[in-house]
């Protein structure tokens, strides 16, 4: 039990990764990898010892995000405006750049079906391979090839569009 508490937590940055690729929102990954602990703990008799680990977590990730996206669509979408908060370091001069160039790719991921989403996750930010990714979402090799095409081709159209910014305040 200890090694797989121990390899949990060596998890955790992966984990908190893909989290933020699905939730595009800090808070939001936080609390989605929070819950996946929680519930793999509770349930670790139902992982079976001698398999991976990071394809269950990464599959309980993947259930909670798409219960709350079930959940939202009943409640109606909930808008964090504090989505990004970046400590200040020697860079803080880059500070409105950095945040700028995250929420414009933040709003691309947005955009991508959540199943593609996941897809480009787990291979371009995760490096798996695509049977790798195909295991851990549990979809053949070739719809986690499609998923990933089509998730490119649509950054792609939607790095192509003009950037909308919003209006500079007067003072």
């Amino acid at each position: 039990m200890t090694d797989v508490r121990e390899e949990m937590v060596a998890l955790l940055p992966r984990l908190r990764r893909f989290a933020h690729g699905l939730a595009a929102n800090r808070d939001d990954a936080d609390d989605l990898v929070q819950e996946a602990c929680e519930r793999a703990l509770v349930r670790l008799d139902q992982w079976e010892a001698g398999t991976r680990l990071d394809s269950w977590m990464y599959k309980i990730i993947q259930n909670l995000w798409y219960d709350r996206l079930r959940s939202r669509k009943v409640r109606g979408e909930q808008v964090d405006e504090d989505e990004l908060a970046l400590q200040a370091d020697e860079n803080a001069h880059r500070l409105p750049e950095v945040r700028d160039t995250f929420a414009q790719v933040s709003g691309l991921l947005d955009r991508l079906k959540p199943e593609q989403r996941e897809v480009l996750m787990l291979v371009c930010v995760e490096s798996y391979s695509y049977q790798e990714a195909a295991d851990i979402l549990q979809i053949p090799v070739g719809t986690v090839m499609s998923r990933l095409s089509r998730a490119r081709l649509q950054l792609h159209e939607d790095m192509k569009k003009p950037v909308k910014h919003a209006p500079k305040e007067t003072p």
